[in-house]
């Protein structure tokens, strides 16, 4: 049986998880229902109400029809990955700490527990609690002594030449132009995901051209990432609603060509850019493979790597600043005003960028952006 490749499968997760050959998939990650059990409606302190979790999908009887549900698709996850291959499940306190138990009860061997801050989370309206500002992702191998991919010097570059924590930073959640609306202008999708933190994920435990698998695909996330990234993919999803937006989603996606020399991350040197640069690269703001020109010179180009490094025309690879020096003969350059990106036919230095970012997370960690947040209870 051919897999179906770049392709969203309707259906419950576990009937179509098992529909597929047995180790056939590089990475799976997984965003399950978080089984919130909210009691009532929940309102902000001017009285408006706070538009919650509140489908059929994420409603379960009890704690224990919750873990029968899990163990069946962790189950059929467990079946359908490469023994090299490896699973990321995200959730909050309400249901993660149920997950990593089944995980190891079946066999899964848990590599990290990742946390992701939020720079601009919800707040405890009720002011009963604490902020509840993070999510937890495990991340987990096929067993005990199982190999993995995992590309250490990649996510070294992305975070400055030292080891990339395990505390995720600087990924607010989806708001603006990335997140999903429907007719009325509401969020389309609850607890959609911002396509930074996949960005890490998908770098850090796949190669170009691996198989990566969603089985609660939602708005589609996963397969945007991946699809930027040159890895296949395959979405599993119930909900007709999300399935036509997710597809016209990573339809407007058009990846900078395949070139293997950049988007190869496996051999990474130790040399990585500045972190604004590869937050830059992680929240979309540049592509991987996309062309810069050196003091706008098109004799003078170099590519994008997914990890932040730029490849030039006669292949050699470093920083924005390292690659500048090369074009300028050995000469200190700083990279932020002599590289220059193309935007609506207009070639501007890339510090544009790094201020437009700045600006971005200014705003997000302004209270005007709460009701952008998720459910909080």
């Amino acid at each position: 049986m051919n897999l179906p490749l770049d392709q969203i499968l309707q259906g419950d997760c576990v009937d179509v998880l098992n529909s597929l050959p047995e180790q056939s998939i590089d990475l799976i990650f997984a965003d399950p229902p978080y089984n919130l059990q909210l009691q009532g409606e929940l309102h902000r302190p001017n009285m408006t109400k706070v538009k919650a979790v509140e489908e059929a999908w994420d409603h379960f009887e009890s704690f224990a029809a919750y873990d029968e549900f899990t163990q069946r698709w962790l189950m059929a996850c467990k079946r359908v990955l490469k023994p090299t291959g490896s699973i990321w499940v995200i959730g909050s306190y309400h249901n993660i700490f149920r997950i990593g138990k089944i995980l190891q009860d079946l066999g899964f061997w848990i590599l990290n527990d990742v946390i992701w801050i939020k720079t601009n989370p919800m707040p405890n309206f009720h002011g009963v609690r604490f902020t509840n500002a993070h999510e937890t992702l495990i991340w987990a191998s096929t067993g005990k002594g199982a190999k993995y991919t995992f590309n250490h010097h990649a996510m070294k570059a992305l975070n400055d030449g030292k080891q990339m924590r395990s505390d995720w930073w600087l990924f607010p959640l989806a708001t603006g132009a990335e997140r999903l609306k429907d007719e009325s202008g509401q969020k389309l999708h609850a607890t959609q995901k911002p396509e930074a933190l996949l960005y890490r994920v998908i770098l850090a435990s796949s190669n170009p051209g691996d198989v990566v698998l969603d089985p609660f695909f939602g708005s589609g996330t996963t397969g945007v990432v991946a699809k930027r990234l040159h890895r296949y993919w395959i979405g599993i999803e119930r909900e007709e609603k999300y399935i036509l937006a997710a597809q016209r989603r990573i339809d407007a996606i058009q990846p900078e060509p395949f070139d293997p020399a950049v988007f190869d991350v496996q051999g990474a040197r130790r040399k990585a850019p500045q972190v604004p640069f590869s937050v830059l690269l992680e929240n979309g703001f540049l592509q991987p493979g996309q062309v810069l020109l050196f003091d706008k010179d098109p004799s003078r180009r170099a590519l994008i790597k997914p990890e932040g490094r730029l490849r030039t025309e006669d292949g050699f690879e470093g920083s924005i600043h390292r690659a500048g020096s090369h074009y300028a003969g050995g000469a200190p350059c700083n990279g932020w005003e002599h590289w220059y990106f193309q935007e609506e036919g207009q070639w501007l230095p890339l510090d544009i960028l790094r201020r437009r970012y700045l600006l971005q997370i200014k705003a997000d960690l302004s209270w005007l952006t709460l009701d952008e947040g998720e459910t909080e209870t």
